[in-house]
């Protein structure tokens, strides 16, 4: 979990073409780690994995307000505050939707938790960093380029640009929560495998 925090909070600084960051491609990693420490370790275990990343996270936010770059500091206060509720309650939710799936199909309980906890992610981050209405959390912070009227995604109705660029996060996660099944079922299967030869 440590690992994914990591590199998703550089990642996060990289644009990939005009919607995404390269972070948007290693956080949903987090939600794998967490469904899997459900799975094979139990809901205790998980949520001491998402203690564990949430701590990391706060303190590579700490490192980032500390290195200023072309603008100001990589990590401003709003994104280290969204970031954190953002990780922390959708991972929790995960954590929780999955326990009380943990006994249907195997593939329902991750899927669920990850689709859940992952638009929950993106809501909450993305709201907190970017929108005008919650200015007041930083005044000093001028993410007005944020509210830039565009068409979604380039070609849809008008919205914010941080809609869009959500709204291009999120769908990333959901493709990522379909692929990420296939380690998931393949991870579970060969532990389950060396487990029984004990």
């Amino acid at each position: 979990m440590a690992a994914v925090v990591v590199a998703s909070n550089i990642l996060v600084q990289f644009l990939f073409g005009n919607w995404l960051t390269w972070g948007a491609f290693t956080y949903p990693l987090a939600f794998l780690v967490t469904d899997l420490t459900n799975r094979i370790y139990g809901v205790k275990a998980a949520r001491k994995v998402v203690l564990a990343g949430f701590a990391v996270g706060l303190l590579c936010s700490f490192i980032g307000t500390q290195i200023i770059g072309e603008f100001g500091p990589l990590v401003t206060l709003r994104i280290a505050i969204g970031s954190g509720i953002a990780f922390l309650v959708a991972q929790l939710v995960d954590v929780f939707v999955f326990n009380k799936l943990r006994d249907g199909a195997w593939w329902r309980a991750p899927l669920a938790s990850t689709l859940i906890g992952s638009s929950l992610d993106t809501i909450l981050f993305f709201s907190i960093a970017f929108s005008a209405r919650l200015s007041f959390i930083e005044p000093s912070n001028d993410v007005s380029w944020a509210g830039d009227l565009l068409p979604m995604l380039g070609v849809g109705p008008i919205f914010p640009l941080w809609v869009s660029l959500g709204f291009a996060d999120w769908m990333v996660k959901l493709a990522l929560a379909l692929i990420a099944l296939i380690p998931f079922r393949y991870i579970v299967a060969m532990l389950g495998r060396s487990q029984a030869k004990i």
